[in-house]
């Protein structure tokens, strides 16, 4: 029976807008979009290898410069909102229903939620949800950002994402069982 769920804000049969090989089964319930998780992953990696030109810089050298400020920042910010999507995606696909019900998580809680699905362990959960709060205040401090910040999030970011990646994807391989 083909699975129906949201997407792109509408109700759709799962048959009609993706082939079969792209959908990958887990418990017989369950289903992700392998495809669009591995896409997601290979664009946040190209981003580490972006990062990775900056890694480097002195906080004055990236403060004196406003290019490679505004690079670093959108680097940022396109990796975490990538890993969000992905989170989002996977939450919505391989929650059972008998989790306890939540109208909406936060970022930072998405990230939570994927060890509790068994993609990672806790303590890395815990570490990389904190880029979720890079993220607003990347979008929302703009005016007053703290160069200080974003220059140390460099190398956290390069470090966490690195991780995200690897686990990510061996969760993939599994067929998405981290149980």
């Amino acid at each position: 029976m083909p699975r129906v769920g949201l997407q792109f804000g509408k109700v759709v049969n799962s048959y009609e807008w993706i082939r079969k090989s792209q959908i990958m089964e887990c418990d017989g319930s369950s289903m992700f979009r392998k495809d669009f998780v591995q896409r997601k992953l290979q664009l946040i990696a190209e981003d580490l290898g972006h990062l990775l030109h900056f890694r480097d810089l002195s906080l004055q050298e990236l403060t004196d410069d406003f290019v490679q400020a505004a690079a670093v920042e959108r680097i940022l910010e396109r990796m975490v909102m990538r890993a969000i999507d992905v989170n989002e995606h996977l939450i919505s696909e391989l929650s059972t229903g008998a989790e306890e019900r939540i109208t909406r998580l936060s970022y930072r809680d998405t990230f939570l939620w994927l060890a509790e699905l068994g993609v990672y362990p806790r303590d890395f959960a815990e570490r990389i949800a904190k880029s979720a709060g890079l993220r607003n205040i990347l979008v929302h401090d703009y005016n007053d950002l703290n160069r200080e910040v974003v220059h140390s999030s460099i190398q956290s970011c390069l470090e966490d994402y690195h991780l995200y990646v690897e686990f990510l994807q061996a969760f993939v391989r599994q067929g998405g069982d981290g149980q």
